[in-house]
């Protein structure tokens, strides 16, 4: 897999090509640079080199990127879950922002869902760590992964590919583009994407980890190349069909005996309804006007919708002993302002970033097993408007040093409307359920909260000689706060003793702080050996405080068994940590005519660690910082490519093999034997042919060759120590469970072994 490094295998370049000098631009910055001069950490991937690698949706780019997970969310197909550097955000209800901000064409997606985005037609995928905020967009406390399309090509074009594999894999993309005039182009790409399961639903019969999604992209471009405008308008459509995602259970029926499965990929889980259905589109127009030599204005206007059914079986049995039918409403329109201005020794931007965003989660909690028919429904509307104005210019103080501040101003006002009502009889009216009103909501919270920061970013670099650059960065980080969507307001303690919860006892209960990073980078990066060797190099220190932390535990709400969403504010955590990239042209003397023997690699380290973690047990704070982990976060991440490419007749037989590992990772914030995953390693291999010109290819790849059995996520309701976490057994020696008696403890895991062939053909 292609890294943020030259000369490689289908070199990865963060915008564009690389120049004839095979010096690598990229626009990270926001303007022109050789990637040695831009200090700041990123890694980006180019369209040629995900191709070359076979990659097949946006999550495999974390197996060789430093520092970062990417995967899809527990028992979903589409949505994602991002952390980098330890910050991230794991819960896809609406009223939690992302810690990963996630771009699609330069347009800000709001919400996770529909985010794990399959990969075709891409002209590039970069990943920026650290906080973001004052070159672009939203402001992000963990860092930025940007999804980038290809622009309209001055000639007719068109490019088909078709990929046929294991467990029936069958794919097929077209591409196509056209001048109009001279000043017009048109294009657009329709993509299916097919797989059987990976595994089965025995009780439903229905394919476990499948794939059936229709995809579509159409691009109108006005002007352009030799013309100082451009105005780009492009519409995307996803249609996901795909079935819903069922767990593995980890543990026996602790009721009904139901033995666990032998094959990981299979499960028993009888809910469905309504069935999993993922369509999402949007609209964007980004504009570039150069007005002069040195000032270029740029326009991005974008909205986009998605919509989600998924119904989710915690407990994985066919009884509803703890099932959730959800569905997911998301709505956006965003609208950014930019002034480049590039000049003499001072380059840098204005900007100007607004977002009207309405995300509506409505999901049953059904337990059925425990009370016949009773079931929690919650709606919850969090709607957030955000606006701001941010810059970030750079003066060159000499030929070799050069400083750069930035600075961002964000107001963000969030808004809540969350209803909870408890149903007897059956599931809720809204999902088709025949339950009747029990009570009254034990949630029905209408509320709003506002928050606003200055954060800046600074940085110096020094050049000693065109091919090195050290640098040291300082930049801060916020995520707002707002309202707890599965909180329960009748369980909101009663601080004033005058018996009544009050619409202020109720919205301090539910709601939760913004939370804040000061971030410190040091860093280098050289071309060396008369550019046979490449190395990017950074060490970090980010101090992060008031960590958002959601979660929900079993709970009595009136009188009733049910459960209760938490959130913690974490008080403190401490990373800090290590980043090396290299690529390397091994043996150019030795080698024949036409041979290229490159090896690339990435290895990071990070130390991720509570400081500060006070929960409220038995009315007492207590700090149990010792006792808690950071998800997501493996200490150690690395990987090792090696390509070889020879000439065979008038094309090119290029082979790549990748080995990478990630340590282990911890799925929640308090340690859990049964879905932690221990250290592992996955090997990938990838032989293409390329004909003359490129006018067609022929690759076969295989993706964890070593068919690797490895644990990405799960859910968990079983007893804990409330200080250390550990998970006391019962008589029958398994967990004891919380909410639900068979006992909810599952586990989602990553692909098995895949082999596929991909024939592309250009005209």
């Amino acid at each position: 897999m292609a890294q943020d490094v030259a000369n490689q295998p289908g070199d990865a370049v963060a915008d564009g090509d690389a120049a004839e000098d095979g010096v690598i631009v990229v626009t990270a910055r926001r303007r022109e640079e050789s990637l040695v001069e831009v200090p700041i950490a990123v890694t980006a991937y180019s369209g040629e080199a995900l191709r070359q690698a076979g990659s097949i949706d946006i999550t495999d780019i974390a197996q060789t990127t430093p520092n970062t997970t990417l995967e899809a969310s527990r028992g979903t197909n589409s949505t994602l879950s991002a952390f980098i550097r330890g910050v991230g955000q794991q819960d896809p209800v609406s009223g939690f922002e992302q810690g990963v901000g996630i771009y699609l064409d330069d347009v800000y997606l709001n919400r996770p869902q529909a985010a794990v985005l399959d990969i075709y037609d891409v002209e590039r995928i970069e990943v920026l760590r650290g906080p973001q905020g004052t070159l672009y967009g939203r402001n992000t406390i963990g860092g930025a992964v940007k999804y980038v399309t290809r622009n309209l090509p001055e000639e007719f074009s068109l490019t088909a590919r078709a990929t046929y594999g294991t467990y029936n894999q069958l794919d097929g993309v077209v591409t196509v583009s056209a001048p109009v005039s001279d000043m017009i182009r048109v294009g657009g790409a329709v993509a299916r994407l097919t797989r059987d399961g990976f595994g089965e639903n025995l009780t439903t019969g229905l394919d476990n980890y499948d794939k059936d999604i229709w995809g579509g992209r159409a691009t109108l471009e006005i002007g352009g190349y030799s013309e100082p405008v451009l105005i780009r308008i492009t519409g995307d459509y996803t249609k996901d069909d795909s079935n819903p995602r069922g767990g593995h259970r980890l543990i026996p029926g602790l009721r009904s005996g139901a033995p666990v499965l032998d094959d990981v990929f299979d499960t028993r889980g009888g809910l469905n309804d309504p069935e999993q259905e993922v369509e999402a589109y949007g609209l964007a127009m980004n504009v570039s006007a150069e007005l002069t030599d040195a000032i270029t204005l740029r326009s991005s206007s974008a909205w986009r919708k998605d919509d989600t059914f998924t119904p989710i079986d915690f407990d994985a049995l066919p009884a509803v002993d703890l099932d959730v039918p959800g569905a997911y409403f998301n709505e956006q329109i965003s609208q950014e302002f930019q002034v480049l201005y590039d000049s003499g020794p001072l380059s840098g931007l204005l900007g100007f970033y607004y977002l009207d965003a309405q995300a509506d989660t409505l999901f049953d909690t059904r337990i059925f097993t425990t009370v016949p028919g009773l079931t929690a429904f919650t709606n919850a509307a969090v709607d957030t408007e955000t606006y701001a104005i941010f810059a970030d210019f750079t003066y060159d103080l000499s030929d070799r040093l050069s400083l750069s501040l930035g600075g961002r101003y964000t107001w963000d006002e969030r808004q809540a409307d969350i209803l909870r009502q408890s149903y007897l009889g059956g599931g809720s009216p809204f999902f088709g359920g025949a339950g009747i009103p029990f009570g009254a909501p034990s949630t029905n919270f209408d509320g709003s909260a506002e928050f606003e920061k200055f954060t800046p970013r600074a940085s110096i670099s020094f050049m000693p000689t065109p091919e090195h650059n050290f640098y040291a960065s300082y930049s801060k980080g916020f995520k707002g706060g707002g309202f707890d969507p599965r909180g329960v307001g009748a369980n909101a303690p009663d601080l004033d003793g005058d018996g009544v919860r009050s619409d202020a006892e109720v919205a301090d209960f539910l709601s939760f702080e913004p939370e804040e990073v000061d971030s410190y980078e040091v860093g280098y990066k050289g071309d060396l050996l008369n550019g046979n060797l490449f190395v990017a190099a950074a060490g970090f220190y980010a101090d992060y405080t008031n960590v958002q932390i959601p979660g929900s535990v079993a709970c009595t709400v009136a009188g009733l068994p049910s459960f209760c969403g938490i959130v913690s504010n974490a008080g403190k955590a401490e990373f800090y940590g290590l980043e090396l990239e290299a690529n390397a042209r091994l043996g150019r003397d030795l080698m024949a005519a036409g041979d290229r023997l490159t090896l690339a690699g990435s290895a990071g380290y990070i130390s991720a660690e509570y400081k500060e973690y006070v929960t409220n047990i038995g009315g007492v704070p207590t700090d149990v910082a010792d006792f808690r982990e950071v998800q997501n976060t493996p200490e150690f991440t690395g990987s090792a490519t090696l390509g070889y490419s020879t000439p065979v007749g008038d094309g090119d037989l290029d082979f790549t093999a990748t080995v990478s590992y990630r340590s282990k990772v911890f799925q929640f914030e308090i340690p859990n034997p049964y879905l932690d995953q221990d250290g592992f390693a996955l090997f990938d291999a990838n032989l293409v042919y390329s004909a003359p010109g490129d006018r067609f290819s022929i690759g076969v790849h295989g993706r964890n060759l070593f068919d690797k059995e490895y644990r990405t996520s799960g859910y968990t309701f079983v007893a804990t120590d409330p200080v250390t976490g550990a998970i006391p057994l019962g008589a029958n020696g398994f967990p004891i469970p919380t909410l639900g008696p068979e006992g909810t403890l599952t586990a989602f895991y990553g692909n098995p072994r895949q082999v596929f062939v991909t024939g592309t053909v250009r005209f």
